[in-house]
């Protein structure tokens, strides 16, 4: 009876023991399932990851607004190429309305000018004849500095000396007759206006033609006003920078060259260099016309430089198609440009030819 009882005791204590182990096994399988166990790496990378997020979302609203703002601008520069776009349309409307009516003054100028021409030159070619009838009394007046100029040419330069005797001098008088030598010419295809050396009143037209407009002429005017460039007295760096730089076959051009001194080595000299370079072609014809107006010097100047210049200009003038315009001092007599004079000085060595030559001319 008591082994029997020893034995039922022993059995049910090894069975509570096993449940015990048991059971405490699956409590700790239990709690490291359930608990939230995590690698201080892995708490690092989650929150770097959250903060990725975080940028990215804070960038992506940047740009959605930027977008806004752009989408903004593009469509105001789209309206405002509308705007532009409507502005050139009715520009080049304006501009097919101002070609037709150019193209049509410009008929009516070309129509004009030959009309004007023909008239110039029916009322220069005066037959023996006609001066016969007239008599010997009829001449222009002496003061007239345009009396007697051909005026058929489409192209005017002016070469004008600016030396300190015409400014100080002569320069009202001068730019007297420069007006009235464009009012000869009532309509041009350009003109252009230099100094005695070759240098231009306005660089910006270097090379060019000035347009002919009332404007124009009058900004001319005004600018030979106050003018002052260098001069030495001597017309022949002009008058080579007039011909080189502005003939063409196509063009009918006169130079105009107003001065009152002639200070350079050699008249028959100049007047070889204009030869070879204003050559006449088979008809006779030369290049260009060249015209002069010679200004009176004040009284205290040396008059043979003012008869030098006289002599050269007649020679020049007679030579190539043109006429030659000496303009007297009405408060002083006799004129300084009256070849021969003896009171106005000695001459150059090397005048002596081409005096001689003016002398003879009519």
């Amino acid at each position: 009876m008591s082994r029997r009882n020893a034995r039922r005791e022993t059995e049910i204590f090894s069975i509570s023991f096993l449940d015990c182990i048991t059971c405490g096994l699956g409590s700790v399988v239990l709690l490291l399932v359930l608990s939230d166990m995590k690698s201080p790496e892995a708490e690092k990378s989650q929150e770097n990851l959250e903060e990725q997020i975080v940028k990215l979302q804070d960038e992506l609203v940047d740009i959605a607004g930027q977008s806004e703002i752009l989408n903004r601008d593009l469509k105001a520069q789209q309206e405002q190429l509308s705007e532009e776009k409507a502005k050139i349309a009715r520009l080049r409307g304006d501009l097919s309305d101002i070609r037709g009516k150019y193209q049509t003054s410009k008929k009516e100028a070309d129509v004009a000018n030959a009309l004007e021409g023909k008239l110039a030159s029916a009322q220069q070619s005066l037959t023996e004849e006609m001066k016969r009838v007239l008599g010997k009394g009829f001449h222009r007046k002496k003061d007239d500095a345009v009396g007697g100029i051909p005026v058929d040419s489409e192209y005017i330069i002016f070469v004008v000396d600016t030396s300190g005797s015409m400014v100080n001098y002569a320069w009202p008088l001068l730019i007297q007759k420069v007006e009235e030598t464009l009012n000869l010419y009532p309509k041009v295809k350009g003109f252009q206006v230099m100094d005695d050396e070759g240098g231009y009143m306005f660089s910006g037209y270097r090379g060019k033609w000035i347009p002919d407009t009332p404007a124009q002429r009058k900004i001319v005017i005004d600018r030979i006003r106050n003018w002052n460039a260098f001069s030495n007295s001597s017309p022949i760096e002009g008058i080579v920078e007039a011909i080189r730089t502005y003939y063409s076959k196509d063009k009918k051009i006169s130079i105009y060259v107003f001065g009152d001194e002639f200070t350079g080595p050699s008249i028959d000299a100049v007047v070889k260099s204009v030869d070879v370079l204003n050559r006449a072609d088979d008809t006779g014809e030369r290049r260009v016309r060249i015209h002069a107006i010679g200004f009176p010097v004040r009284p205290d100047a040396p008059q043979y430089t003012s008869i030098r210049f006289a002599t050269l200009m007649r020679i020049l003038c007679a030579k190539n198609g043109g006429t030659f315009v000496g303009l007297d001092d009405p408060q002083r007599r006799p004129s300084p440009f009256r070849v021969g004079d003896a009171a106005a000085g000695p001459l150059e060595p090397g005048d002596l030819p081409a005096l001689q030559a003016a002398m003879q001319q009519p």
